[in-house]
């Protein structure tokens, strides 16, 4: 069983603020390459190529997220990219539609993933650009990450932000000198004149690194603020579990990949972990179109809770905002059906702390969708590793 509550909340401090040195390290070794990746893609896309993503179990819900981030920009003013998720069945689909402009993600696990690996060599040999998260060949290449498979995947989401939130960067400078618009905080490097891309290259490498200490800092806080709470919502979803019930998580876009992942997370584990049975509501595509299209987009969630739930089971709620009616109406529903309410938020909480409709609501208090979502992740895997423990 969970040890007790200020113990448990004391390792679960330990684990969030022992990422921050680890990810650190990481990234200020990898900004120079990632900022020089940052450019090619750049390049790629003005050509005309697009994202391909593909990975297997929970890291196909990476090829999700890289995916929306890239196509449904959360920055005003960003254009969206072309970006594909073909995990369903990406062997045959790579041969069939890369071209040498395209760029390429495949995803794994610490130890690599050989089908992956053989869908990079076949995209490469077109003269695509290749990711390889993790591998040790392609365009862009890194392993040895963490022996961790949850940091593993928390740092490869940190690495394909960053690649997102950069990107950016070399199409305005390119095409408007100076000009970055409304996500000119993001570039606090650029002045008033246009810039050798060279040095755009090291300065975005330095503002990578920047982003990564920002996420330590909210995960720092979030130690500080939120491991009593996280203690106490893992423990209430254990005694669920152990009644009989089921986690039934749910969430839109990016939140969307972190409810499928943390799903899959709990039915097909690392080496080691027991399963434990949750549904993700996001993993039901003709489900959400059929509702949206049918009766609208608010009940996408609701419908399917109410075919889904029992009264042991705990929905659990992802929004970086706090204010997504789809998610708010499928708490609501919820609360009426007596399950445990569990959501996890960022910015202040939103409606869903004001109208108390979690009964263990986790936030995340930054008011910066990737570095919500970066914190966010680190916290349900914490929580699927407590409930792997005797």
């Amino acid at each position: 069983m969970l040890t007790s509550r200020s113990s448990l909340a004391s390792k679960i401090e330990s684990a969030l603020l022992n990422r921050n040195q680890r990810y650190a390290e990481f990234f200020a070794h990898e900004a120079p390459r990632l900022a020089a990746a940052c450019r090619q893609m750049s390049e790629r896309f003005l050509q005309g190529g697009r994202l391909l993503a593909f990975g297997r179990g929970a890291y196909a819900t990476d090829a999700q997220h890289v995916s929306v981030e890239f196509v449904h920009p959360v920055i005003v003013g960003k254009r969206a990219l072309p970006a594909l998720d073909l995990s369903i069945d990406f062997g045959p689909w790579i041969k069939a539609i890369v071209r040498r402009e395209d760029i390429v993600m495949g995803f794994g696990p610490p130890e690599g993933d050989r089908e992956v690996e053989t869908a990079l060599d076949v995209a490469d040999r077109q003269g695509a650009m290749t990711f390889a998260l993790p591998g040790t060949q392609g365009s862009y290449a890194c392993h040895g990450l963490a022996e961790n498979p949850f940091e593993h995947q928390e740092m490869i989401e940190m690495l394909y932000h960053t690649l997102w939130e950069t990107v950016h960067v070399f199409f305005e400078h390119r095409e408007l000198g100076h000009d970055v618009g409304d996500a000119g905080f993001l570039y606090p490097f650029l002045g008033q004149e246009k810039q050798d891309l060279t040095s755009v290259v090291d300065d975005v490498a330095a503002s990578i690194v920047m982003k990564v200490d920002d996420d330590a800092k909210l995960r720092a806080q979030v130690a500080e603020e939120e491991s009593e709470q996280i203690a106490s919502t893992a423990s209430a979803i254990r005694e669920r579990i152990q009644r009989g019930g089921k986690l039934i998580l749910f969430g839109n876009g990016g939140s969307a990949t972190d409810a499928n992942d943390w799903a899959l997370d709990c039915v097909a584990p690392p080496a080691g972990m027991q399963p434990i049975p949750a549904v993700s509501l996001s993993l039901e595509p003709a489900n959400i179109t059929a509702l949206a299209n049918d009766v609208g987009t608010e009940v996408i969630f609701l419908r399917q809770l109410i075919a889904q739930a029992k009264p042991e089971d705990v929905a659990v709620g992802i929004s970086t905002s706090g204010g997504s009616k789809n998610i708010i109406a499928a708490l609501e529903e919820a609360r009426k059906r007596n399950l445990l309410t569990v959501a996890l938020l960022g910015y202040d909480g939103g409606e869903i702390v004001r109208r108390n409709l979690a009964d263990w609501p986790l936030v995340v208090r930054s008011d910066y969708i990737p570095r919500i979502q970066e914190v966010q992740a680190s916290i349900y895997h914490i929580i699927r590793e407590l409930h792997a423990e005797n």
